[in-house]
């Protein structure tokens, strides 16, 4: 069997970067941008980092900003209605992943109008056409979202999020400038950190991993264990190596796919509007620690480059105890809460079996009984 691998058409990396957006603007012909911006990027002036640039080159563009942290099927439609009538023929997504998340549903619906109803969309939908194109210009250290193929938008009426995978929703460009991830609060950087970190991890030990994509995510872990601390405490270059790390992570997991984690992640967002970055925090070192058994000797890489001494000569038990102990402390040295007072206990059968539903859980390199997901969401109440 063939092994796929995509990535973006360009991308740009480091301080600066942004500067590149308008010569690629206009090296495409495109004549009109609808921005997609979440309001407190544009509240707080992140937005403007980008949009003056459009201005000072006379580059007309609408700004839609009617985006929430946990993107909705409303919001996609609302966006959808706003491209359509500003004549769009590109969009800037500028943001985490709720912005860039919600840029690929709007995207591809416009060019694949059967789909405009959006729950269509879920899985791996049959579109024929490319999205309608989009530069993609992250402001955190996390999702990735803009060098995968992958989105997800929260059902409010069916209190379920969706994963949406899909080869024709990847963005034509990606601009991953530091400068613009600046902004970010210390437990916002914890948060996207430790999602970069799950990607990676999640990426490396899933079914589907194989040598190219686990070339990218030993590196992402590597540089995201060397680097979280230092970017959360404020320095710059460690900033500047997680804008890297992330990316990193992305071009693996994006053709790979995720497991546990993500899948139970998912519901605690949908459920109880959780910080998606938060929820993968929170849930890391428990998934950790119910795949290690089924990890091959994936973990003693993982302890390597944490800087765990002496794996070699460790046993598989000690070096997959150690890993997880590894991630535990790193999670704990950010901020990383390790109970989510959110969970209802009358609510674990609901969220064990759509876990169990979502698209990231088949990866998984263990299967899960109802009752295991159940105990798993109970580790951390």
């Amino acid at each position: 069997m063939a092994n796929r691998f995509m990535l973006n058409e360009t991308s740009y990396h480091g301080k600066g970067a942004i500067q590149n957006i308008v010569p690629e603007i206009r090296a495409r012909g495109f004549q009109s941008v609808l921005v997609c911006s979440d309001a407190s990027l544009v509240r707080f002036g992140v937005t403007q980092k980008v949009t003056s640039l459009l201005e000072e080159a006379n580059i007309g563009y609408r700004l839609f900003s009617d985006i929430k942290p946990n993107p909705t099927i409303e919001n996609v439609k609302a966006g959808v209605a706003a491209a359509k009538e500003s004549g769009a023929d590109c969009i800037l997504a500028i943001g985490g992943g709720s912005s860039m998340d919600t840029a690929k549903a709007i995207g591809i619906i416009l060019t694949n109008p059967e789909f405009e109803d959006v729950r269509s969309l879920e899985g791996v939908a049959p579109t024929k056409h490319p999205c309608l194109p989009i530069i993609a210009v992250p402001t955190t250290a996390g999702t990735a979202a803009e060098v995968t193929i992958n989105y997800v938008i929260t059902d409010v009426e069916k209190k379920r999020k969706f994963v949406c995978v899909d080869v024709h929703d990847m963005p034509v460009v990606a601009v991953v400038d530091p400068d613009m991830m600046a902004s970010m609060p210390k437990s916002l950087k914890a948060f996207t950190g430790m999602d970069a970190l799950t990607h990676a991890i999640e990426g490396y030990t899933t079914r589907a991993a194989w040598e190219l994509s686990d070339m990218f995510h030993i590196k992402a872990i590597e540089l995201i264990a060397k680097n979280l601390r230092a970017s959360v405490a404020g320095d710059e270059k460690g900033a500047e190596q997680m804008a890297l790390a992330q990316y990193v992570a992305g071009m693996g997991f994006s053709n790979v796919g995720l497991g546990i984690d993500h899948a139970m992640a998912h519901t605690l967002s949908a459920y109880y509007d959780v910080p998606h970055g938060k929820a993968c925090a929170m849930l890391l070192p428990v998934s950790m620690e119910f795949n290690k058994d089924f990890s091959g000797e994936k973990y003693r890489e993982i302890a390597r480059v944490f800087g765990v001494e002496g794996v070699d000569g460790m046993s598989p038990e000690e070096y997959r105890d150690a890993a997880v102990k590894a991630v535990r402390k790193l999670s704990v040295d950010v901020g990383i809460p390790t109970v989510c007072e959110e969970i209802k206990a009358e609510d674990l059968d609901s969220l064990a079996s759509d876990a169990l539903k979502d698209a990231c859980y088949p990866g998984n390199p263990r299967e899960a009984t109802h009752e295991q997901v159940v105990e798993l969401f109970r580790k951390i109440m």
